[in-house]
């Protein structure tokens, strides 16, 4: 299965959305009552910002945009 267009935006916006509710759940104040929290929020948010980034570019790759590296100086 390819990666198309559609599915490539509908995953990114997905993985943007699990980000902004990773954010949300790392950012709450902690409540001492119910004990610490046992769920990494911040590293989930962090792994799914990378996915979004990915995904970001690879979309931008589809609509034609060109994300290759500078060429090199040459070698004297």
């Amino acid at each position: 299965m390819e990666l198309d267009l559609p599915v490539t935006a509908i995953l990114a916006t997905v993985a943007a959305l699990f980000t902004t509710f990773f954010g949300f759940m790392g950012t709450r104040p902690m409540n001492p009552k119910k004990g610490p929290r046992m769920v990494p929020w911040t590293f989930f948010m962090l792994l799914t910002f990378t996915a979004t980034m990915f995904l970001i570019v690879h979309v931008l790759n589809l609509l034609g945009v060109q994300t290759a590296p500078p060429p090199q100086f040459p070698k004297a």
